[in-house]
């Protein structure tokens, strides 16, 4: 396989690993009843995000780059959140 067609695999999966993100999301919340935003849609936007801005890096995408590079602050300081979160109530408060 050459170089931009693996490139572009890779565009296809981060695609897929963030789109997962809404279904994971849509999944929970139909079960719960109500709109629910799991811990793993935070997981699927970090890999989906990440891969994707190595697919806009090589496409050289200026506009792509940005959007994704921005996205991920937003998606680690959630999964930062939920870190601190758990270890708030693993020691009891």
């Amino acid at each position: 396989m050459d170089q931009p067609t693996i490139w572009m695999v890779v565009g296809f999966v981060g695609q897929g690993l963030f789109a997962s993100s809404f279904l994971v999301q849509w999944v929970h919340s139909e079960r719960s009843k109500r709109s629910v935003v799991p811990n793993a849609f935070w997981y699927f936007r970090l890999l989906g995000g990440a891969t994707l801005l190595a697919y806009a890096l090589f496409r050289l995408d200026p506009v792509f780059i940005i959007g994704q590079f921005c996205g991920l602050f937003v998606y680690s300081r959630n999964i930062q959140l939920l870190f601190r979160e758990r270890r708030a109530a693993a020691a009891g408060g």
